[in-house]
């Protein structure tokens, strides 16, 4: 059984950030990070399954904003290395919410560092740059209403409304370190700007070349690769109704229901198996 456990959690931490190392969670004792353990924002980002389900329903939402696809597309390699941008990701989110204040900060001002090198021209013409307030925005509110309508679904479908609340008006300072602007945070804020938003959203050739490369992204090994196939299909079943039509992904109620019944399988098997992810480390920093 200990071999299953630990097999199990190595497939984990091959794809989470904490495999870039770089980051130590269980450093410096009792520095409670920007958040600290009393947070809902270590609840929601705290179960691996729901985070990698609600990071791929975000990464096709954000798709749909020309800018900011535009500006993935031409600077990064995501499509040569599905599997490295989603480590990238992971580190960022795992540094931000779990790390030490230092880390945290590190983190924040290496992207934001990256972010002024990232400037072009998208192919309708119009300039972008990832540091442009409003795409900081929107780039933000894709990732934590995915994440947190991930772990609703499959995680604590109990959290209360003022906690979903208190987990928008958190986590937006990782938002705002970055330069974001006028960011929503609420649940009512939150769906207000989505719709505000859906006229500048557009499904392009690049949109559903994205939606290609996830569906085919490979895993890391044979014995995740049923399991990444499931992620990827949950993380289409998340997406807003909107984003889906727009996207022309469609699955019918009963794969949907496949599909849920599916993770709510394996993601406690994942929950028992993984002791040492980034919540846990942080823990430990906490003496908890």
């Amino acid at each position: 059984m200990e071999f299953i456990r630990s097999r199990i959690e190595n497939q984990v931490m091959s794809l989470s950030g904490l495999s870039l190392g770089k980051l130590d969670l269980e450093n410096p004792k009792g520095d409670p990070g920007l958040f600290g353990p009393d947070s809902v924002s270590w609840q929601v980002h705290g179960d691996f399954s729901s985070m990698l389900i609600g990071g791929i329903s975000a990464l096709l939402m954000q798709a749909l904003h020309p800018l900011a696809l535009a500006g993935v597309w031409d600077h990064s390699n995501f499509r040569q290395d599905m599997l490295g941008r989603l480590r990238r990701t992971g580190q960022f989110i795992s540094g931000t919410t779990f790390g030490s204040r230092q880390d945290a900060e590190w983190l924040i001002d290496k992207v934001r560092t990256i972010h002024l090198q990232v400037v072009g021209t998208a192919p309708d013409g119009r300039p972008y740059a990832a540091s442009d307030p409003d795409l900081l925005t929107w780039v933000h509110v894709a990732e934590v209403s995915s994440f947190l309508a991930a772990h609703l679904r499959y995680r604590n479908p109990n959290l209360s409304p003022a906690d979903q609340d208190r987990y928008y008006a958190e986590i937006a300072l990782v938002a705002e370190r970055l330069g974001a602007r006028d960011i929503p945070r609420s649940r009512r804020e939150v769906g207000d700007y989505l719709a505000r938003m859906q006229q500048q959203l557009l499904c392009d050739e690049r949109s559903r070349e994205v939606l290609r490369l996830l569906l085919a992204a490979p895993a890391p090994s044979r014995l995740a690769k049923p399991f990444g196939a499931l992620m990827m299909k949950a993380g289409i079943d998340l997406l807003p109704d909107w984003a889906s039509a727009m996207l022309d992904v469609s699955q019918n109620p009963l794969q949907r229901q496949l599909i849920r019944a599916s993770v709510n399988r394996s993601a406690p098997m994942l929950r028992w198996a993984v002791r040492n992810g980034s919540v846990q480390r942080a823990k430990r920093r906490m003496g908890l």
